[in-house]
């Protein structure tokens, strides 16, 4: 095609010089806002990071998308609407945090919106859906875009989750093995790095999913900030028991989760429970903090092949300094967050698909049977490239 550079020729040519400014996207389980970080890639070397920021999703699609998220019935023209509007939300922040920083923004890994994630017990096999089309994503940034990435690892028999987990040994290089990484979503789920050898992930249980699904239906707020209302109250050791027997927590990995089976309907349940045990607000809450501790100790305990020599805490959940305390009794392990360790713990997420897109336009594998079950590993990703800019039409045949 005369007078285009393809999107790909032009990314190759910047990280053979180092030179590509790559952004990770999500909104995670928890759907706070969205998350961008923005790295300086090159085929060697570490990835520099560059800068990092959530911002809000427009009032409008927030208000849809906890709607969606809260148990609401989409049909079909609600979903595409959703995707849509996800897409140019995600590709509009990119686009606007590389402006702020005067970045000319070469690639977009976005992962999109988790509205399903399959519990590991659907007969036909796991299944899962991320909101945020990444053609929409890829228009509204204007940079290559790669999205959707866990469908291929599950077509591998894998989970499809953590994938998060390929990329902590690049990420923590320096980390004293064995150490075990804690990324406190919606979702808690750990990456085990062995002294020698792959790393072992999984997902252990709820994390602030639940918790902030509570502070919604007894504070008012969107969540307990710094853990201040678990702190004030006690732990119900009954209803913590009650809930520790949750099936998920007895499976071994791999395993992964989600808001269908610790989202809306579960955390509505929780709330009842404590409602007929007449627990106040601060109890319930420490009570389910003491839950997502004592779930991850427990998950230590029975599936480790060895004793960490330290905890390493990512995620929103790392700012809870009542969970954060939790973790640290329940574990008996050396405990700090991962801004120690040269990354902020709100940033991991974002960074790890930043990462992942390089991986997919380089065609490198990033996954591997230790982290999600699958067969071996894969390339995850979609591609999608962005609009044309051309003052005059394609000349002759193709390509």
């Amino acid at each position: 095609m005369s007078g285009v550079e393809h999107p790909l020729v032009r990314l190759w040519a910047r990280l053979a010089r180092g030179e590509a400014v790559v952004a990770g996207v999500l909104s995670g389980t928890s759907a706070d806002g969205i998350d961008v970080a923005l790295l300086r890639f090159g085929v060697a070397g570490r990835p520099a990071p560059l800068a990092f920021g959530t911002r809000p999703f427009p009032e409008p699609l927030r208000v849809a998308l906890r709607s969606a998220l809260d148990g609401a019935t989409l049909d079909a023209r609600g979903m595409a609407l959703l995707t849509r509007d996800l897409g140019r939300a995600f590709g509009a922040t990119a686009r606007t945090l590389a402006d702020e920083h005067r970045l000319a923004l070469d690639l977009v890994g976005s992962h999109g919106q988790t509205v399903y994630h399959h519990d590991g017990l659907e007969p036909s096999g796991g299944a899962t859906l991320q909101l945020g089309d990444g053609d929409f994503v890829a228009a509204a940034a204007g940079a290559l875009t790669v999205s959707d990435f866990r469908p291929a690892d599950l077509a591998l028999g894998g989970e499809g989750a953590p994938l998060s987990a390929a990329l902590d040994p690049e990420l923590f290089p320096d980390l004293a093995r064995p150490a075990l990484i804690l990324n406190l979503g919606g979702i808690a789920n750990v990456t085990y790095l062995a002294a020698e050898g792959a790393p072992l992930a999984f997902d252990t249980g709820p994390a602030n999913a639940l918790l902030d699904g509570l502070a919604r239906l007894t504070l008012g707020q969107p969540f307990d900030r710094d853990g201040a209302a678990a702190a004030r109250g006690r732990v119900a050791p009954a209803l913590l028991t009650e809930l520790l027997a949750h099936p998920f927590l007895d499976r071994a990995p791999p395993k992964s989760t989600g808001r269908d089976t610790f989202g809306q309907p579960y955390v509505a349940g929780v709330h009842a429970r404590a409602e007929a045990l007449g627990l106040p607000s601060d109890d319930l809450l420490a009570t389910a903090t003491e839950l997502v501790a004592a779930s991850v100790a427990q998950a230590c305990e029975r599936f480790l092949p060895a004793r960490p020599r330290a905890l390493v805490l990512c995620g929103g959940g790392a700012r809870n300094r009542a969970l954060a305390a939790a973790l640290a009794r329940r574990t008996g392990l050396p405990t700090s967050a991962s801004d120690a360790h040269g990354l902020a713990a709100e940033a991991r997420e974002a960074t790890v698909f930043a990462h992942l897109a390089v991986r997919a336009v380089l065609h490198r594998p990033s996954t591997e049977p230790g982290l999600t079950g699958a067969r071996h590993g894969g390339v995850l990703g979609k591609l999608s490239c962005p609009p044309i800019r051309e003052t005059t039409p394609p000349q002759g045949p193709f390509p």
